[in-house]
């Protein structure tokens, strides 16, 4: 069975709740799916699944530092994944804000280039900075994670 861990950060609970959503839709798909808080979870998640998703909320146009330092950590690990797909959180404006998820697309590119992109990233919407997810959005998480399992070949 095709095997997905996400690993997210989350100050406010938004990103996580993104995460959970995404893991509901590769499940659906007949994926075996795990998530876990970044500061909370080891690599052993990364180290035994076929593709890791990588989340995390905006922080002034970028993803968060606890993030950054974790994709670090990941650099470091030997990985059983040869794929990665990744998603944010910002809070303001209609139209999607992806220079955050850009920003995280570049980092996992550079200090993971033996992981390649499955699909572009996914920015998911929040009314203020603590939220709630704006409505429609947790329904993009759910087809973002149907998509990644479609890529796997699910």
């Amino acid at each position: 069975m095709v095997s997905v861990f996400i690993f997210y950060d989350s100050k406010y609970g938004n990103t996580k709740l993104a995460a959970e959503k995404i893991a509901e839709g590769l499940k659906s798909a007949g994926v075996a799916v795990e998530a876990g808080y970044v500061r909370e979870v080891g690599l052993d998640g990364a180290a035994c699944s076929d593709l890791i998703v990588l989340g995390a909320p905006n922080h002034m146009g970028r993803p968060s530092r606890t993030m950054k330092r974790f994709i670090e950590y990941l650099a470091t690990a030997d990985l059983k994944a040869t794929k990665v797909a990744v998603f944010g959180s910002y809070a303001g404006r209609a139209r999607p804000i992806d220079r955050a998820v850009k920003k995280l697309e570049g980092m996992v590119q550079e200090r993971l280039p033996n992981l390649g992109l499955v699909l572009p990233g996914l920015s998911v919407r929040v009314n203020g900075i603590k939220g709630p997810v704006v409505d429609g959005e947790l329904d993009r998480c759910v087809e973002f994670g149907r998509s990644i399992a479609v890529q796997l070949g699910v």
